[in-house]
């Protein structure tokens, strides 16, 4: 592996790095340092979160960048506040010797004067969100249209938050000429259309594969009954009790309540989702860097940007809708070089999502049993004996020691062990004794199996007021199938949606004679195969779903995602349970 200095790097920027304690550069940097110093060229850099990315780009920006000129040459776009934050803060310790350089981070959630007074003082480099560099264009507060670099970070997080508007709008405010290096964990269809429309002929650099998982990070899944998925978590902790994890939810509704859950039963825990002030994500952030918090229940979208090395497992509670954003939840473990473990908590019918995810990610998953509750006892003793092993020995103790040994007079060492660690072990085993096995049996060829799917057609869309995540959540709850329903395409005027071909009769007998909103809905198979085939088949009319009271409004239900909107099914409104949730640290308890 080449050195810093090998990569054609500057004086200036050796000494920051050698301030930081950096030796080797990581394989991101390494591929792609030399062709940005060296290429005029447009670059898009595929490489996994973690891995270095930001002084991939960082130090050939700086290394390139006039700093006697004050004004703005670099833009670099970042999906959020704490991951805009990050980069500036990273990009001054890299420039730190670079006289006169200087780089401001412009986000929401703080005052946009100051920004653009920062900026107006002059601003080399503007790290920004798409959203706050969009206001102050439409204020007339920063001036882009004669940058020489703009760079895309996490490109692929940002398109899936929706930016695509934003990006191409702030992008065609740009000059022609200018460089734009994206860098990008994976490369679905919205960012080749990105590198399409606005890059020329770019240079492609790939670590690993595309769309690859991080190469140190186990990737496992566990089987359970739905009803046994929280259960399951607790076990897992319990069976890793230096456990520094990320709990992933899909709806900020479940962050809060499996949050609020894991705090009731003794964990150090706390929730993270939109619906928190950014005074509020900031404590909670503080807490879970300094390890107060042991589990960070959060969305996919709240979860964006966090920068934390030593997280130790990550754990999916529930598969996210889209199964690439599978790869952006792995790699918030297994970074700086530590390995990480990946967990998935699934039911039966979700199986054939690991397979895709094996495809996506090119690894393996492997199986893994919940652990019973003899086998949570004996991890916990183990846990504990090691901990009064390596305790150092607090000397402030020993003018206790005559009366300890008063109380303990007459116990021969086996009995003396024997007690200490039956507070443990008592505690544990009075809560396991009678805990049932969780796992579920499945049959090795079911992964294969499950990959029989059924396309369906649907006579609603867009113009009834669904998108494609309110339209699941609509499908689940009028079949009752829940996580059985997928793929599902929402079109303007009609939509397509899968289940496995097992549930199709079943499918289509809930839906006859349905009505929706006094419309009838017509549901049949299709043959077109879409993303998943089916058969042929006739349609079929549906029965009334909601019981006469007022039909589905078309939004996403209250609490189910970051920035969803409160809706209602059948004229019945469903709160979400989202207030703010404080995280505390204290000892481990069972009910």
């Amino acid at each position: 592996m080449n050195n810093f200095k090998a990569l054609g790097l500057n004086d200036e920027i050796l000494q920051a790095v050698a301030d930081m304690g950096f030796e080797n550069p990581s394989a991101v940097q390494e591929k792609a340092i030399p062709v940005l110093l060296n290429e005029q060229a447009d670059v898009v850099a595929l490489a996994q979160t973690g891995t270095g990315k930001t002084a991939a780009f960082g130090f050939p920006l700086i290394q390139k960048l006039d700093s006697r000129s004050k004004h703005t040459q670099g833009l670099i776009l970042s999906p959020t506040r704490e991951l805009c934050l990050q980069i500036t803060n990273e990009l001054k310790q890299y420039s730190k010797y670079v006289k006169g350089l200087n780089t401001v981070a412009v986000y929401g959630g703080a005052n946009i004067r100051d920004q653009a007074r920062a900026i107006e003082k002059g601003a080399q480099i503007i790290v920004a969100t798409p959203g706050r560099m969009m206001d102050m264009m439409r204020r007339n507060m920063v001036d882009i249209t004669k940058i020489d670099y703009c760079i895309l970070d996490e490109a692929d997080e940002m398109l899936n938050m929706g930016f695509y508007e934003d990006i191409t709008t702030i992008l065609a405010d740009t000059p022609k000429e200018k460089l734009t290096w994206l860098f990008s964990a994976t490369m679905p269809k919205e960012v080749s259309a990105i590198a399409k429309k606005f890059m020329k002929s770019p240079i492609e650099i790939t670590v690993g594969t595309k769309n690859m998982g991080a190469t140190n990070v186990s990737h496992e899944y566990f089987v359970v009954n739905s009803r046994d998925r929280y259960q399951a978590l607790k076990r897992l902790a319990d069976a890793n009790p230096d456990i520094f994890s990320v709990v992933f939810c899909r709806t900020k509704r479940d962050t809060q309540k499996v949050a609020e859950l894991l705090i009731e039963d003794g964990y150090n825990a706390a929730a993270l989702h939109g619906d928190l002030s950014q005074n509020q994500r900031d404590l909670v952030m503080k807490s879970f860097r300094t390890r107060q918090i042991q589990m960070l229940v959060a969305t996919d979208v709240a979860a964006r940007g966090i920068d934390v090395d030593d997280i130790t497992h990550v754990i999916n509670y529930q598969l996210p809708d889209e199964i690439e954003t599978y790869t952006h939840r792995s790699g918030r473990t297994g970074r700086a070089g530590k390995t990480g473990v990946s967990m998935v908590i699934i039911v039966k019918s979700e199986m054939r999502k690991i397979k895709q995810i094996e495809k996506i990610i090119n690894k393996q998953f492997t199986k893994k049993e919940i652990p019973t509750g003899i086998e949570i006892c004996e991890v916990q003793l183990m846990h504990l004996a090691n901990q009064i092993h390596d305790t150092k020995i607090n000397h402030e103790i020993d003018p206790y020691l005559y009366g300890i040994n008063e109380v303990l007079e007459g116990l021969s060492r086996e009995e003396l062990i024997k007690k200490v660690f039956s507070v443990e072990f008592t505690r544990f085993f009075n809560y396991y004794k009678k805990a049932k096995d969780l796992n579920i049996s499945v049959k090795a060829e079911a992964m294969e199996a499950s990959g029989d799917s059924t396309r369906y057609f649907i006579n609603i869309g867009r113009r009834d007021g669904f998108d494609w995540m309110s339209l699941k959540d609509f499908l689940k709850e009028a079949t009752g199938l829940g996580d059985d329903v997928y793929h599902v395409d929402c079109k303007d005027n009609f939509s397509f949606f899968n289940t496995d071909t097992d549930k199709s009769e079943m499918v289509l007998a809930l839906f006859e004679n349905f009505e929706l909103s006094g419309r009838q809905v017509h549901v049949e198979i299709t043959k077109d195969r879409g993303r998943k085939g089916g058969g042929g088949g006739g349609g079929r009319k549906k029965k009334n779903f909601g019981g006469g009271g007022g039909g589905f409004k078309g939004r996403s239900r209250g609490g189910d995602r970051d920035g969803g909107n409160k809706g209602s099914y059948g004229g019945k409104k469903r709160k979400s349970n989202d207030g703010n949730i404080p995280f505390k640290g204290k000892k481990r308890r069972r009910k």
